[in-house]
């Protein structure tokens, strides 16, 4: 590097003149998706590692209307299924050209309004929120911002957005359909946030399910897709005598399910599946570990992902024609150990 330049900020302009091209091949090789060849490309880039170069994105935004960013809202992160669906969204997003620009907003709390406030400060091309409860409100403001939003792993009666969800009704009505053709006769349910849409929707294909089948559901928990809660919850249901208390459960989230195994096992006593059949709802890693072997239903982060992704660049690329939609993906049941195995059962 020049040591005379690393006192001042170095300009495009200087690297233009170090790498014998114009200003404007420099701006391109550090806007993504521009057409450069790879001759300039190399001694654009080589010019500027020598002079010590960064671009101003900032300013390129300022400039092209563009800030490249896209603002990502996450309820929470304990569930294992985000972290890893997070880092998909933003690998995919990066092969596009875009960075992702991680909020926290509680899903209880009601500061998701002040968040979405601050990331469009951000000046950001679009945003994703990933199982956060919008107002109709916030969209609009949105809307008229001109940032177009898709919702992950939550699905909203607002006309405008796009959605894309699993089939969660379809996953209920697999989950009880499994656990009556295990011959099971006391079926719990232990639900999620009562304001999520996946919660609403599992619990209302699972009685679906059951009320087609003439069965009805024994006894209900809600866990509020936390830990703590859950366990909690598992408490109430299974600290009753043998035989009031429930021989398969239904619990709305793996995150939620983990902590219920534990409790049934490890604080009662209790065998899984010989007393009690689980089956959870999403396939995060630690439901195929040994130690949990749990059968659950898998939400397809990766075509998850990929449909978030194509609605997002559609609406960013041709607002005007892009078309709200709302996307279910269904999910296979994956047969583990947790739950007792139906004679004959095929998948």
């Amino acid at each position: 590097m020049d040591g005379g330049l690393m006192a001042e900020k170095v300009t495009s302009l200087q690297v233009a003149e170090r790498a014998g091209v114009s200003q404007s091949a420099v701006s391109r090789v550090f806007t993504p998706g521009a057409s450069v060849s790879k001759k300039t490309t190399d001694k654009v880039r080589k010019a500027a590692a020598e002079l010590g170069y960064r671009p101003n994105v900032l300013a390129r935004a300022m400039v092209s209307g563009r800030s490249r960013i896209i603002g990502l809202v996450v309820a929470y992160l304990e569930n294992q299924f985000y972290p890893e669906a997070i880092e998909k969204l933003s690998n995919a997003l990066q092969e596009h050209g875009y960075h992702v620009l991680v909020f926290l907003a509680s899903q209880t709390s009601g500061n998701v309004e002040d968040v979405m406030e601050e990331i469009l400060d951000y000046q950001v091309d679009g945003i994703v929120t990933a199982s956060v409860a919008m107002s109709s409100d916030i969209a609009r403001r949105c809307q008229d911002a001109g940032v177009p939003m898709v919702l992950f792993n939550r699905s909203q009666d607002i006309a405008g957005i796009t959605s894309v969800t699993s089939d969660n009704y379809a996953g209920g009505r697999k989950a009880a359909e499994f656990l009556l053709a295990g011959g099971h006769q006391r079926i719990g349910y232990i639900a999620g946030w009562e304001g999520a849409s996946t919660q609403r929707d599992r619990e209302a294909g699972f009685l679906a399910a059951l009320h087609d089948a003439g069965a009805d559901l024994h006894c209900r928990e809600n866990g509020e897709f936390h830990t703590e809660t859950a366990r909690e919850a598992a408490r109430k249901m299974f600290s009753r005598p043998a035989q009031k208390r429930p021989d398969a459960v239904f619990v709305a989230n793996d995150h939620m399910a983990l902590a219920v195994m534990d409790v049934i096992r490890f604080e009662l006593g209790l065998s899984v599946p010989g007393n009690v059949s689980v089956i959870g709802y999403d396939d995060v890693p630690p439901a195929g570990w040994p130690a949990y072997n749990l059968t659950t239903v898998r939400q397809r982060a990766n075509l998850m992902v990929d449909e978030t992704v194509a609605a997002l660049m559609e609406h960013i690329a041709t607002p005007e024609t892009a078309n709200p939609r709302r996307v279910a993906i269904d999910g296979p049941l994956i047969v583990r150990g947790s739950a007792r195995i139906p004679k004959g059962w095929t998948s």
